[in-house]
């Protein structure tokens, strides 16, 4: 098994460049007088997808404690201001142009699903504030506009990595897809799974619809089941793909089932049960990397929070540290500036991964796949891009 172990010993580069940065005098900026520079987060902390919010804050915060510890940035110290989007649309509109004209925040950092970072893009990118999406990977997120970034893959990648493993490592032929039609994120990853699939010669036996929030799905079972694919794609959040893989497994589908980054939550174990068993999702982090970096961050978040770290708290924690980079490289909040040190970015040590901006503000940057085993993920394998 080749564990991805990139070089991601940053910590005491890191660590002098606060250090230094104390010798910068920044340049005004909203959020950069007073005694701290503010930094605001959205993320849903409550609501049907309230364990991504809350692990990829508690990456956010980690990555701010271990920061205000070393000094702050730029000789100030920093305050994170988070608000709760209650998972629901509308919510992220209304409390990023809270953060951003009311409490006159340097930077965004938010959100995990693609539909809400969608709402608060524009905003940011009208007002001229960097936002650094830790896990939104719908192409259309950083397509906003050149303030708009993130730290994780996006979904013309992880669909491909799917459509591969699929066909190449599951010997799959005949697929099913089940998407939610209410998602940004289910809509654009099925899409490219399916491309992918067909491309590398794979069949497509049938596709069905549900809406986020629905409970009952053994109409669209019933169907997959006659068209008798031997693989289900389904491109979901944990909330319904744990209820999915239990009515299929009830209905007879013992078939692999399989889906992106969307699965990973504490969450989905408790909802599928024994059914998951077997089934695998692609994401962006294992606590399993044996690489020194990895394992101080998985030590520190489990001192911190009394628990193991997904990819949510992961890309939380790189981006956070991603944005104080490129604040100390720049030795300024000067969105400008800032906005251009992030589009400069290469290789930056991410416990993710090691993370090079593309000419259009995504990270290129590996895969992992996870499958379910004893009810807990275990890592299969890493897929570079």
């Amino acid at each position: 098994m080749n564990m991805l172990r990139p070089p991601l010993i940053f910590a005491a580069s890191l660590a002098a460049a606060v250090i230094f940065a104390g010798c910068n005098r920044p340049a005004s900026a909203p959020g950069a007088g007073g005694d701290a520079i503010k930094i605001g987060e959205f993320a849903s902390l409550t609501g049907s997808e309230a364990t991504f919010g809350q692990s990829s804050h508690k990456g956010t915060q980690l990555a701010i404690d271990e920061l205000n510890a070393r000094g702050g940035l730029l000789g100030k110290k920093i305050q994170l201001l988070t608000e709760d989007n209650q998972s629901q649309a509308g919510q992220s509109a209304t409390v990023v142009r809270k953060l951003i004209s009311s409490d006159g925040v340097v930077a965004i950092l938010g959100e995990v699903a693609s539909s809400r970072s969608l709402e608060a893009a524009p905003i940011c990118q009208e007002n001229k504030i960097p936002m650094i999406s830790p896990s939104s990977t719908n192409p259309k997120v950083t397509a906003t506009g050149d303030y708009i970034f993130r730290v994780c893959f996006i979904d013309p990648f992880q669909g491909t990595v799917m459509a591969n493993f699929a066909r190449q490592t599951l010997k799959l032929q005949n697929i099913a897809v089940l998407t939610d039609v209410k998602s940004d994120y289910s809509l654009g990853l099925a899409k490219f799974f399916k491309a992918g699939f067909v491309a590398g010669g794979g069949r497509l036996a049938v596709e069905q619809n549900y809406s986020g929030g629905d409970k009952d799905f053994n109409a669209q079972l019933t169907s997959i089941k006659a068209a008798n694919p031997d693989g289900i794609f389904v491109p979901g959040y944990y909330t319904e793909v744990g209820l999915i893989v239990l009515q299929a497994k009830q209905l007879g589908l013992n078939v692999p089932i399989f889906g992106g980054d969307g699965w990973e939550s504490s969450s989905l174990v408790p909802i599928g049960g024994a059914a998951l068993e077997g089934d695998y999702f692609s994401t962006h982090f294992s606590p399993e990397d044996a690489s020194p970096a990895v394992q101080n961050f998985v030590r520190q978040y489990r001192q911190k929070f009394n628990e193991a770290p997904d990819a949510m708290a992961a890309l939380g924690y790189d981006s956070a540290m991603m944005l104080a980079d490129a604040i100390n490289k720049t030795g300024s909040t000067d969105a400008a500036k800032v906005r251009a040190a992030l589009a400069a970015e290469k290789g930056f040590p991410g416990v993710t991964g090691n993370i090079t901006m593309d000419a259009d503000r995504n990270a290129s940057k590996p895969a992992v796949i996870l499958t379910i085993t004893n009810g807990a993920f275990k890592y299969v394998e890493t897929v570079s891009p």
